[in-house]
């Protein structure tokens, strides 16, 4: 298993692979699974400055269609959630989140709770495309100022 892993993320790292690349990473790290797609962005944004926007925009779309993945599955785990008893924290953060409704959604970009709230999201049966639009908005936003400030950190140092 180790030898398709490694030659994956060596095929990947070509440059003619480096957008497919993004993409690849901020998909997956949008989804429940414990990654950042950040150094990615940021590694490929210090080597070649040129592709700022292309990365931006490519790193925005993998990372919302993780998060419609994340929406699906949480619509798809509506009835196992159902099962497990309910804490009271649990319910004041249910409340909150049907009363912002999509705009929950502009919170995607946030680590650790973020992930987890398009699931929510999708659990709650929050309308997808009002959903995924937010995601999009927050988790661009968040590329393009996280981008920004450590490209300009770097150029300072």
């Amino acid at each position: 298993m180790d030898t398709w892993i490694t030659l994956l993320l060596a095929l990947l790292a070509l440059p003619q692979y480096s957008l497919g690349a993004v993409f690849v990473v901020s998909f997956f790290s949008a989804t429940l699974l414990p990654m950042g797609s950040e150094p990615v962005v940021f590694g490929l944004v210090q080597l070649n400055p040129a592709l700022f926007w292309p990365v931006v925009l490519v790193a925005t779309v993998g990372n919302t269609l993780g998060g419609a993945v994340s929406w699906w599955m949480g619509l798809g785990a509506h009835r196992l959630a159902d099962r497990w008893g309910h804490s009271r924290w649990h319910g004041h953060a249910l409340d909150w989140l049907q009363r912002l409704g999509p705009k929950a959604c502009l919170l995607a970009w946030l680590p650790l709770v973020g992930d987890p709230l398009c699931a929510v999201a999708g659990w709650l049966r929050l309308p997808f495309w009002p959903c995924l639009a937010y995601m999009a908005v927050g988790k661009f936003a968040r590329y393009v100022l996280m981008t920004s400030i450590l490209t300009g950190l770097v150029r300072f140092w």
